[in-house]
């Protein structure tokens, strides 16, 4: 019996398999790993482009300000709404200085919000989630916040950092739970979801680099929560570092994992498939076609891709982008079905940009399919 399996790949030659003996014509193994990986029969339905545009109003630069991680935009009535990081764009010191300076951008920082009318020019509201007071454990910074909707009520997760902000020092998730957008926001009483047990750090230096014993992918650091309900039950989102976190052939190690729980304000459950990812930083996931797709940016070997899920588990390499923007905050209606009709499922939103390592600011992105030019064109002299 002869078995023949062949692989036509344009520009490429055909390679035949004809029973234990393998007849070939020349195929290099960056062609082997293009048939294998299927680089020319994904398609371009994910395959999208991003245009960013700076806001008006309350949310133009200022570079006095601090505004950065938007959460998801949703509309209620005639107004669209935003909450975001917030505090003043002050020296930048690191882990080496006082115990009151700036270890990062977002730090010392509160939840703000905002509203407009159009999506691009936008009235800044104020205050929505504070610090707690000193001993508490959100007491150092409040950052990152991500919004859902659900039954009439608002669910609120972001970081929470207890000080002292050390180079060691955990992040958290908290909750803030709301029935109108206007606030009062009511805090948990401790956080919903925390790091690992996992690992062991080395002595008791202020070093994070110096560490005894490996952890979990999220034993040091839980970021970027984000809240989802799909599937009749709620799904929090999240990046985790490492105790131990190294570097691989993407650069540092970023992977994202999901926990799940019965009712928003848990208790949640890691999904026993974590990490769900093995790149990426900031969270952007949005439902698409009965399943979710993600944004990776930034760190890892699958960086700046697209990738889809049937389950919001088991994601796959949809697209790769070039230069996508950085901590969507996704335009999030209440008929996700209406994503399927857009490029990528993915709908406009709201992004953040740096200005220098302490200029950070939001900007609005739309997105579009990608058009095909031929790039000599304009150089082309008319005859």
């Amino acid at each position: 019996m002869t078995l023949v399996i062949t692989f036509a790949l344009a520009g490429l030659c055909l390679l035949s398999l004809s029973g234990s003996a393998i007849a070939q014509s020349k195929l290099s193994e960056a062609s082997r790993r293009a048939i294998e990986r299927g680089y020319d029969t994904i398609g371009t339905e994910f395959l999208v482009t991003f245009k960013e545009t700076p806001l008006k109003g309350d949310l133009a630069y200022d570079p006095k300000i601090i505004r950065r991680d938007p959460s998801a935009v949703i509309r209620v009535g005639d107004l669209y709404h935003v909450w975001y990081t917030y505090c003043e764009a002050t020296e930048v010191v690191g882990y080496g200085g006082e115990p009151e300076d700036k270890v990062y951008p977002w730090d010392l920082s509160d939840i703000w919000y905002a509203t407009s009318k159009d999506g691009w020019t936008w009235k800044e509201e104020g205050l929505a989630i504070g610090r707690g007071p000193a001993g508490s454990y959100d007491d150092r910074a409040v950052f990152t916040p991500e919004i859902l909707k659900h039954e009439g009520r608002y669910y609120m997760v972001y970081q929470v950092v207890k000080a002292p902000y050390l180079s060691r020092t955990k992040n958290e998730v908290g909750m803030a739970i709301a029935d109108s957008l206007a606030g009062p926001w009511r805090k948990l009483d401790k956080p919903i979801f925390s790091p690992t047990d996992t690992g062991k750090w080395k002595g008791e230096i202020n070093d994070r680099t110096i560490f005894a014993e490996r952890g979990d992918f999220d034993s040091y650091k839980i970021h970027d929560p984000t809240l989802l309900y799909y599937n009749g039950e709620f799904r929090l989102y999240y990046k985790g570092q490492g105790i131990g976190q190294a570097f691989n052939m993407g650069g540092r190690e970023i992977k994202h994992g999901v926990a799940i729980a019965e009712k928003p304000e848990g208790p949640y459950i890691r999904s026993p498939y974590n990490p769900i990812s093995n790149s990426g930083h900031e969270i952007a996931i949005w439902p698409y076609r009965g399943g979710l797709a993600s944004l990776l940016t930034s760190d890892g070997p699958e960086r700046n891709t697209i990738q889809w899920s049937p389950d919001g588990i088991n994601f796959s390499i949809k697209a790769r982008l070039k230069h996508p923007p950085v901590a969507l905050g996704i335009y999030r209606s209440e008929n996700p079905e209406e994503n399927d009709t857009l490029p990528a499922g993915l709908p406009w939103g709201l992004a953040h940009k740096y200005k220098g390592w302490s200029g950070n600011y939001l900007t609005r992105y739309e997105v579009s399919r990608p058009v095909m030019r031929d790039p000599g064109f304009k150089n082309r002299k008319k005859k």
